[in-house]
């Protein structure tokens, strides 16, 4: 088996960690994709496509015959969060952090790239995909309606995502649900404003407001992830200007819908709109709702599953079904036409993920890699008919 030398993780480090000083969050990647390129370029990939659904570039590597294409995909964008780690590549953007770890998994990829490079697939291809615009689910879908995926839809995809919450050496590799589903909506509220000494002239947008921020949340139930699982988060809210001679008029909320599967979850937003209108029909406000950071469930293959935890192993780690991801993943969305199996690799104890001191952890290159690697051929191989998965 082929594997990363001390040479190469050596590379992959120093270019993991100057990732990490230039971030750039959803659908700005421009400059991180432009690096990524140059980068597969170097390594002699034999086709680079860019501009794939925003920033997206794809790397293609051809087997040496016919056989099924393997997707192995990795984020290139970061978060709008100050970054307070205190390590020598910190975020030199103020703002702005690779706070999730998409930066390692850029790196993992170009090291699995390496290595396929040197121990080609048998048969098929594989298309190493950076893709953008993941943190507002916007990404995944807008890689697979550009008119140029088509000419490398896969037949398998692969991907991991590191997670602080499990142990360094374990894998989560699920079967069935692997990411939940989830959306933002925003709830706008208008009324009148009216002088604060008067304020039985205006229409204010606070009792709504406040009847909402406790009703909403009150919709969450059942316990991740069981299938009745329904969790509303309020996660921002503003009123009026800020002044003391105003009574407001104008209000607004922001809440995060999350369930176990895509059905549930449009039911769970139906009756998050149908109370947000009758709250604010009863308080005589007008009331605008638009959805927003909308993801799917991702949903792991049983036989994709299977393959991704024999990689794992077989890489050194500790492959298990484990637990599914609370938190939301677009992946899901290449999963919706072809078998795709998402790894959760241990990456803890350590900040959690989106936090303001969160780093990757870059011994995970290594494992993260081989597993992509050993996925891409068993698949391969599998075709050729001479293993049984």
């Amino acid at each position: 088996m082929t594997r990363l030398s001390p040479t190469d993780l050596s590379d992959l480090t120093a270019l993991r960690r100057d990732l990490h000083r230039h971030p750039e969050i959803s659908r700005q990647e421009a400059a991180t994709a432009a690096r990524i390129a140059a980068e597969l370029r170097d390594l002699g990939i034999d086709t680079v496509t860019e501009g794939l659904g925003g920033h997206g570039v794809a790397g293609v590597i051809d087997g040496a015959a016919p056989g099924p294409t393997v997707l192995l995909r990795c984020e290139l964008d970061a978060l709008p969060i100050a970054e307070t780690g205190n390590a020598p590549w910190r975020s030199t953007i103020p703002g702005k952090g690779h706070l999730c770890g998409h930066d390692g998994h850029m790196v993992t990829m170009l090291g699995a790239a390496r290595l396929l490079l040197r121990d080609r697939p048998a048969h098929g291809r594989v298309v190493l995909m950076f893709q953008p615009a993941e943190e507002d689910g916007s990404g995944a879908i807008a890689v697979c309606n550009d008119p140029r995926f088509a000419a490398i839809a896969p037949d398998w995809a692969f991907a991991l995502h590191n997670e602080p919450d499990i142990a360094r050496g374990i894998a989560h590799i699920p079967d069935g649900l692997a990411s939940a589903a989830s959306v933002g909506l925003h709830i706008a509220l208008s009324g009148a404003e009216a002088h604060a000494c008067a304020p039985e002239t205006g229409m204010s947008p606070g009792p709504a407001m406040a009847a909402l921020m406790t009703a909403l949340p009150a919709m969450s139930s059942g316990m991740f992830p069981q299938a009745n699982y329904r969790l509303v988060t309020l996660t921002h809210a503003a009123m009026g200007a800020p002044a003391f001679g105003i009574a407001p008029g104008q209000g607004s909320l922001y809440i995060t819908c999350r369930t176990t599967s895509d059905v549930s979850l449009a039911t769970l937003v139906d009756e998050a709109r149908a109370r947000a209108e009758e709250t604010a029909t009863a308080h005589k406000l007008t009331c605008q709702i638009t959805e927003h950071d909308a993801f799917l469930a991702g949903i792991n293959d049983p036989r994709a599953a299977h393959i991704l935890r024999e990689a794992a192993r077989t890489a050194g780690l500790d492959a298990i079904p484990g637990l599914p991801l609370r938190a939301s993943e677009d992946f899901g969305r290449f999963g919706h036409d072809c078998p795709s199996a998402m790894m959760l690799l241990g990456a803890g104890p350590g900040p959690a993920l989106h936090n303001p001191d969160y780093d990757f952890d870059d011994t995970l290159i290594a494992p993260g890699a081989q597993t992509l690697v050993n996925a891409v051929h068993a698949v391969t191989i599998e075709h050729d008919g001479t293993a049984d998965l």
